[in-house]
């Protein structure tokens, strides 16, 4: 351990990208930390390498494109905090497009290199098989998808929490504003009004007989994604994807997610629906809604093709496609504080997929995020949280806050891991979309652009002030 510095250590589990993130954020801001990684002494079903950071499953951090992008925009503020991740990404970038692709192999030589030779970094390769003992005041667990049952099962104790460790089947998001109004409409079924719901709580979307057996043929002859080896078994309380439910019988989701009844058409009362897919409202904000029982394995493509044939959904925008997968993660609105501290075990923090983010970016910005609140707190400062106007300030929301509680389905949690979207930014202020001059037509896609740009530019602008008075971390270590 080096001794330049008088802080005590800060521990760090894990050394994905959201744990290397997080030490070395902690270690920019001059307070020593302790990384513990399992691999080195035991694998993983999923890692081949026992490099920090291992990319497992993509290479792609997805679009760079930080004037319109979500994606882009949390790339841009994590430049601006410094991030080890991005700048191992950015010297090992490969061409993709406006994407921002990286060797696999150079990136995890990359941050491997990079936190082994900080002089404020001690990598132990070491299980964690339990919580972190508690004589470690501050400290941060950062496992991700692939925790260790035994940990799990610590967490579990912990926390009081069911179902921590399990095949998660999600359904679409869809952004509210790419709904089409003139053919769907709010209703509750039979108009019921739930706990703090109106009996108008749900976007419905009609179909006829004939665009439903349309519907359920693409759904049976859809493109599915197969399960890897190393995820075992699937699905999750009985939560069956929608295609595996059209499989077993063409009225089978007629009668179950896709039931008519209750439902009137605001738009043509005399016509009863042969069918109604229901999208519920999925954050506090409103602009996102999900698309209620379509969990899926459907390969993305497929996806987008199919349900767009929903009236209604034509145009649909999609902050989230569905998926099937083995995810690990905290109901971490419920266990976490706004600095990601465990509310029952204060100096305990979580950071990584395991809070409920989805991909490698988001995961890597919440260890960011959680390395710096700990170094803060060993430093004595005040946490200065990221303005929810920012992409690092919004998926911290949608994380300790900004899911919708209901008890419409009892047992079931309604918070699911997000990837950053812009569905998770706070509204811009009324008047700011202002049609350009010499433009006849401004709708649709050109407004949603010049929306996008507009919410883009405040969060870089917001997070450059929140980093400037921020300013007891250093930019780089």
């Amino acid at each position: 351990m080096n001794t330049i510095s008088s802080y005590s250590p800060i521990h760090v589990v894990g050394g994905g990208l959201a744990g290397s993130e997080a030490a070395w954020q902690i270690a920019g801001s001059g307070v020593p930390v302790i990384l513990h990684e399992m691999r080195g002494v035991r694998g993983t079903d999923a890692h081949k390498t026992d490099g920090l950071a291992e990319l497992v499953c993509s290479n792609s951090f997805r679009s760079d494109d930080a004037t319109s992008n979500a994606v882009g925009v949390i790339h841009a503020e994590m430049r601006m905090a410094g991030s080890l991740i991005m700048a191992a990404a950015d010297r090992c970038q490969v061409p993709a497009g406006g994407a921002l692709a990286v060797d696999r192999d150079g990136f995890s030589e990359a941050v491997t290199k990079a936190v082994h030779d900080h002089p404020l970094i001690t990598v132990v390769r070491e299980e964690i098989t339990g919580l972190p003992p508690k004589d470690w005041d501050l400290a941060i667990v950062a496992t991700g998808p692939l925790t260790a049952p035994s940990l799990a099962s610590a967490i579990q104790t912990e926390t009081g929490e069911d179902s921590l460790a399990f095949f998660d089947a999600i359904a679409p998001i869809v952004y509210r504003e790419s709904i089409d109004m003139d053919i769907c409409w709010y209703q509750s079924r039979y108009d019921k009004v739930g706990p703090g719901g109106t009996g108008k709580d749900y976007i419905n979307c009609p179909m006829d007989e004939a665009q439903y057996n349309a519907f359920v043929d693409a759904l049976i002859s859809g493109d599915t994604v197969g399960f890897k080896e190393w995820e075992g078994t699937p699905y999750f309380d009985g939560c069956l994807p929608i295609e595996v439910m059209a499989e077993r019988g063409r009225e089978t989701l007629r009668h179950g997610p896709m039931k008519p009844m209750g439902l009137t058409s605001a738009h043509n009362p005399t016509v009863k629906a042969y069918a109604v897919v229901q999208l519920r409202q999925d954050n506090a904000l409103g602009t996102l809604y999900n698309m209620v029982g379509f969990q899926t394995k459907l390969k993305y493509g497929a996806q987008a093709d199919i349900f767009r044939m929903i009236p209604g959904l034509e145009n649909a925008e999609f902050a989230r496609l569905g998926g099937l997968h083995r995810n690990t993660y905290i109901n971490s609105p419920t266990l976490l504080d706004p600095s990601l501290t465990l509310k029952s075990r204060p100096g305990l923090r979580f950071a990584g997929q395991i809070t409920g983010c989805e991909g490698y970016v988001e995961s890597a910005s919440v260890g960011l995020m959680a390395g710096r609140f700990a170094a803060a707190e060993r430093k004595g400062e005040a946490i200065s949280l990221p303005p929810a106007t920012t992409a690092l300030g919004s998926l911290l929301g949608h994380i300790t806050g900004g899911h919708l509680v209901t008890d419409e389905e009892p047992g079931k949690r309604s918070f699911q891991p997000m990837n950053i979207n812009f569905g998770l930014f706070p509204e811009l202020q009324p008047g700011s979309i202002v049609k350009p001059e010499g433009v006849k037509r401004f709708r649709g896609k050109d407004k949603t652009i010049m929306k996008r740009q507009l919410i883009a530019r405040r969060a870089l602008a917001d997070c450059a002030a929140w980093l400037g008075q921020n300013s007891t971390f250093a930019e780089s270590a």
